[in-house]
């Protein structure tokens, strides 16, 4: 028997380069290793790094959330982008649970929900500053101490609101004229004609509320540079969330001090929605020219930014007043080497950039004109006013500082893990209506102020109309004393200041919660830890739902798993065609041999023996040339692995988990190349095997005659 085998293997080792076909056969079968063996490769370390990018960022190992909720979880979005989700109401007990899991390293708090930040234009903010000096200088004077600061703050407050005046006439001119007479409308021509004149500055003192409510009301709202930016945040215990998530590092400013409330912005929605868009068309027209190898020459994109710059110096001419345009105009003049008198023409000249001169201007506004500037609309160390529907419908408001920005570490430029903030479970809880310790201490102070008394749903409408004690009450003469009631909630907020109040770890995680992310010690136990979880939330009738990060991760999720299928299914094209193709080969190889195996098996060989020998030789090309392309497919992610494969696109940083991609090879993509690539050569081979299994004798030897 193993000279029968013997035989079969000399004579495919003798056939093997006997035919041109044969050949062709082993290119095919070798690039067909190749490929295999790149793509297998290229598909795991895609999945390897969406999943790090995912799990690293927002979602975790695995997500758990009540099975009662409305909606899907999403944490990056769905058809609903902040999904209606039910509370869990005993987080405390959960996590106990969840710890005991095996696997389970850490299990973190967490809610999602989405608000509007409205900030004020220009004039609105400067408005503002000129409102708080007033009102400053006005309490100093009414008690007797030294105004003369205050007052020079005053003034040069309304030196500013002047010069935006003069700006604004000017354009309602020009705008009338490019246009159509009544591109402003005549109401507020007349009210810019008011304030344009000096017996309204002059009289501003006498009654500056009335003429700051002009100016509020008439004059604000026709500059319209105010943004309101929808905000997607993410309220967790900020300690804990940054210890289970290390890619997480703050930019600038500083962590959310432990147990206190705030926000930390995401550094990519920070720079592109909240800079100053001048500012921020400068940098992109930089990160352009030295990371991505552009020039302004031959980039329409970075053309654009510096036409619009060139054109759109309003913004910052608005932000300066009558000092601070004295200096733009000295230190742009000495560093551009001009005699300018005309600020918008001079930052004009400033914008206009080329691929020689862009740097040094870059530089330029950066050092000389950003200091005289508010580059973000919302700074480091603002009080934010965050407004969001509750979970009933209703608007609800906090007030939360802000402590910095953040970014996960190789995923700067990722606008899929850009745009969600961070935000302090607290303030989360006030924010989705859910009653916290704070709102409940509130309550009973101004229950106990105004003699309110609790009624049970059931006797409400007895004690209403009739249930036995006075429903009228005798109206006595006098005012109401609204200090005297208000007094204790008065003194109840000033000793629980909310901004200033540090909760405890207990407090912060005995309250209700929307979600949960669990990260597991080996993400390679995910199958057995969402086993264990959900087994038990059933034995302890917890009532969790819990999804794997891919099922969590929403419209993302969906689309990692549809590029997946996808690459899995052009891979799958792949190997048809090459069964098809080493079929037809391996037919054409069987009919030209017609002669030899009628030969043989008229000098006694076995149909058995055909078929072996035919199969056994594509065994041995596969054998031979799949080594080749194996090799050459380990050639090329050695290459890939060495230099990397850039992110082509911001979009693609997330996907890549980074600005390049490190694809590596594995053992069991090079054993999976081999065996796909044997299968599909000894399937291809079967049928031509069985026609040379059918050929008489008689038949082949007369093939010649």
């Amino acid at each position: 028997m193993i000279g029968h085998w013997v035989v079969l293997v000399q004579i495919a080792f003798r056939n093997l380069f006997s035919s041109f076909i044969n050949l062709v056969i082993g290119v095919i079968i070798a690039v067909g290793t190749m490929l295999v063996v790149v793509g297998g490769a290229m598909l795991d370390s895609l999945d390897t790094a969406m999943s790090r990018s995912i799990t690293g960022s927002l979602a975790g190992h695995i997500q758990v959330y009540s099975a009662a909720s409305k909606d899907e979880l999403a944490i990056y979005g769905g058809m609903t982008d902040d999904p209606s989700l039910a509370a869990v109401d005993d987080f405390p007990k959960v996590k106990r649970l969840l710890l005991g899991v095996p696997h389970v390293k850490t299990v973190v708090p967490m809610g999602i929900n989405g608000a509007l930040l409205m900030s004020g234009n220009t004039v609105d903010l400067t408005l503002a500053k000129l409102r708080g000096a007033v009102k400053a200088r006005d309490a100093a004077t009414a008690s007797g101490a030294p105004a003369a600061d205050l007052a020079e703050q005053v003034d040069s407050q309304k030196a500013h609101i002047r010069q935006i005046v003069k700006v604004l006439v000017e354009d309602a001119a020009k705008a009338s004229v490019l246009a159509d007479s009544h591109a402003v409308d005549d109401e507020a021509k007349q009210a810019l004609a008011t304030v344009s004149t000096e017996p309204f500055w002059e009289g501003f003192d006498r009654d500056p509320y009335s003429a700051l409510e002009l100016l509020e009301n008439k004059i604000a709202p026709l500059v319209s540079d105010a943004d309101m930016l929808y905000v997607r945040y993410v309220g967790t215990d900020l300690d804990a969330y940054q210890r289970a998530f290390d890619r997480m590092q703050v930019v600038d400013g500083q962590p959310v001090p432990a147990g206190r409330r705030g926000f930390l912005f995401p550094k990519f929605q920070y720079e592109e929605q909240l800079k100053l868009k001048t500012a921020r068309r400068l940098d992109r027209i930089k990160e352009g020219l030295t990371e991505s190898g552009k020039t302004i020459a031959g980039d329409s994109e970075l053309q654009r930014f510096v036409r619009e710059n060139q054109a759109q110096t309003r913004e910052i001419v608005l932000q300066l007043d009558g000092l601070k345009t004295r200096t733009a105009l000295a230190r742009l003049n000495a560093a551009l080497h001009s005699n300018e008198t005309d600020l918008p023409t001079l930052l004009t000249r400033l914008f206009t950039t080329d691929d020689q001169n862009f740097m040094d201007r870059y530089r330029i506004f950066y050092e000389q004109l950003a200091p005289l500037l508010e580059l973000y609309r919302v700074r480091i160390g603002d009080m934010l006013t965050v407004k969001a529907f509750t979970r009933s419908g209703y608007v609800q408001s906090v007030n939360v500082k802000v402590y910095g920005t953040f970014e996960f570490k190789g995923l700067e430029k990722s606008p899929l893990s850009g745009v969600t903030g961070l935000m302090d479970l607290m303030s989360f809880r006030d924010l989705y209506g859910y009653l916290s310790a704070d709102k409940r201490d509130e309550l009973r102070v101004l229950q106990a102020a105004s003699g309110a008394k609790a009624v049970a749903r059931e006797n409400a409408e007895a004690e209403l109309f009739g249930g036995g004690g006075p429903v009228v009450a005798e109206a006595k003469e006098g005012s109401i004393d609204e200090k005297a009631q208000l007094s204790g909630l008065k003194k109840a907020k000033k000793s629980e200041d909310l901004v200033a109040r540090i909760y405890t770890p207990g407090e912060i995680e005995d309250g209700v919660v929307l979600n949960a992310a669990v990260v597991l010690d080996d993400p390679k136990a995910l199958p057995q830890a969402i086993k264990a979880i959900s087994e038990l939330s059933a034995k302890e009738h917890l009532g969790l739902k819990v999804e794997s990060w891919q099922q969590a991760s929403g419209l993302l999720g969906e689309f990692v798993l549809a590029a997946k299928g996808i690459l899995y299914f052009a891979v799958t094209i792949i190997f048809v065609v090459a069964v098809v193709v080493i079929n037809n080969a391996m037919m054409m190889a069987t009919l030209q041999r017609t002669q030899t195996l009628g030969t043989m098996r008229a000098i006694g060989a076995q149909r058995s023996f055909i078929v072996s020998m035919v199969l056994l030789e594509t065994l041995v090309l596969g054998l031979l040339f799949g080594s080749a392309g194996a090799a050459a497919g380990a050639a090329v992610m050695a290459k890939l692995h060495a230099t990397g494969i850039g992110a082509w696109s911001d979009a693609v940083y997330f996907f890549f988990s980074g600005p390049r991609i490190y694809p590596s090879l594995g053992a069991g993509n090079v054993v999976a190349a081999f065996l796909i690539i044997l299968v599909v050569s000894v399937v291809s081979t079967l049928y031509p095997a069985l026609i040379a299994m059918r050929v008489s004798p008689v038949t082949a030897m007369q093939a010649e005659e």
